[in-house]
C-alpha cells in the first residue's frame, strides 16, 4: 500500500468524532436542563453532519471508500440516505450541466412544459420556495419528498442500488433511533420537527443561491466571501473554489481563494457576495430566480 493510500486528513476526522460527541452530549446532558437548547444545538450539529458528509463523498479524510462513508454511516439528520446523496451529488459536479432541469440533480430550475402542467398552489409554491425565507420554510419537505417518490418508484421497480442505499440507511439509523428515544428521552416526533427539519433548514440557507444560470459553466457558481457560518459550512460558502477543486479538502479553500480573490471574481462573473447578510436582505421575500429555467426550455418531445 502506498502512502498516498495510507494518508488520513486529521484535522476532517477529529472533526468527525467531535460532532457525533457534541450530538451525543447535547442530547444526553443538555436535553434534561434544556430541553429547547438541546434541540437548537441539535439542528446545528446536523448541519455540520451534513457538511461532513460532502466531504466524504469528495474523498476525505482517508483513501479508502468505505472508511470514509463507516465514518458519517449514522446519520443524525435521518433523512438522506448516503449513497443517494453520493450519487446525485457527484452527478451535479458535471459543471457543464449545471442548473440544467434535467442534468442536473440539485437544480430548483424546471422545464416550461412541466411547469405549465403544474395546478397554480404548486406553482404558487414554488415561486415562495425560490424566496430565501420560502427556501429555509419549504426547502426540506419539497426535497424530502421528491426524494422519497423518486426512490419509492426506483425501489417498486426493483433498482438494486436504490434499495441498498436505503436499506444500509436504514440500518445506520437503528443506533441514532435508539439513542434518541431510549437514551436522550427525545420523542421522535418532536426531534424530526426540530433537530431534524432545522438542521436541514440551515443547509437550505447554503444551497439557497450556490447556483443561478449563466451562459458560462464558471458563472454559475457562487462565492460568499463572509459568513460566521462558513465552519459549519465546511468552507463551502466558497462554492467555485470548490468546484474547481472538488477534491481539495476544507480547510485548504479559504488559503486558494485568497491568493488570487481577483481571478476568481473574473472566473464566475462577478456572483459574490459579501455575507449570506447581504442575501438575506436582497431575497428574503423576493424570488431570487424564475422557477422556469430562463435558457433551457426543453420541450417534452426532445426531454
Amino acid at each position: 500500500m502506498t502512502t498516498s493510500n495510507l494518508r488520513i486528513e486529521w484535522p476532517t476526522l477529529a472533526l468527525i468524532v467531535a460532532t457525533y460527541a457534541a450530538w451525543f452530549g447535547a442530547g444526553a446532558v443538555l436535553y434534561p436542563y434544556s430541553a429547547a437548547l438541546a434541540l437548537i444545538a441539535m439542528a446545528v450539529i446536523n448541519a455540520l453532519h451534513s457538511s461532513l458528509v460532502h466531504e466524504i463523498i469528495h474523498g476525505h479524510p482517508t483513501r479508502n471508500a468505505r472508511i470514509n462513508e463507516a465514518l458519517v454511516f449514522a446519520n443524525p439528520g435521518l433523512i438522506w440516505p448516503f449513497r443517494r446523496y453520493r450519487k446525485m451529488h457527484l452527478n451535479h459536479h458535471a459543471d457543464e450541466r449545471l442548473t440544467d432541469p434535467f442534468d442536473d440533480p440539485e437544480s430548483y430550475y424546471r422545464a416550461m412544459y412541466l411547469y405549465d402542467g403544474f395546478p397554480t398552489w404548486f406553482k404558487k409554491l414554488l415561486a415562495l420556495s425560490n424566496t430565501l425565507i420560502g427556501r429555509l420554510i419549504l426547502g426540506p419537505p419539497l426535497s424530502t419528498f421528491a426524494l422519497i417518490m423518486a426512490d419509492g418508484a426506483a425501489i417498486l421497480r426493483g433498482e438494486k442500488p436504490v434499495i441498498r442505499a436505503w436499506a444500509l440507511h436504514a440500518f445506520g439509523l437503528i443506533p441514532i433511533v435508539f439513542c434518541i428515544t431510549q437514551i436522550f428521552q427525545i420523542p421522535l416526533w418532536v426531534y424530526v420537527i426540530t433537530a431534524s427539519y432545522g438542521g436541514a433548514a440551515i443547509i437550505s440557507l447554503r444551497t439557497f443561491a450556490e447556483h443561478q444560470w449563466h451562459e458560462t459553466p464558471e458563472g454559475r457558481t457562487i462565492v460568499v466571501e463572509r459568513s460566521p457560518l462558513s465552519f459549519l459550512f465546511l468552507n463551502n460558502n466558497l462554492h467555485l473554489v470548490h468546484h474547481q477543486n472538488p477534491t481539495m479538502p476544507w480547510y485548504d479553500l479559504p488559503a486558494l481563494y485568497a491568493q488570487d480573490r481577483d481571478k476568481w471574481h473574473r472566473l464566475n462573473d462577478g456572483y459574490i457576495y459579501p455575507n449570506y447578510w447581504k442575501l438575506f436582505r436582497s431575497y428574503a421575500l423576493i424570488a431570487k430566480e424564475p422557477v422556469v429555467h430562463p435558457a433551457w426550455h426543453r420541450s417534452k418531445e426532445t426531454e
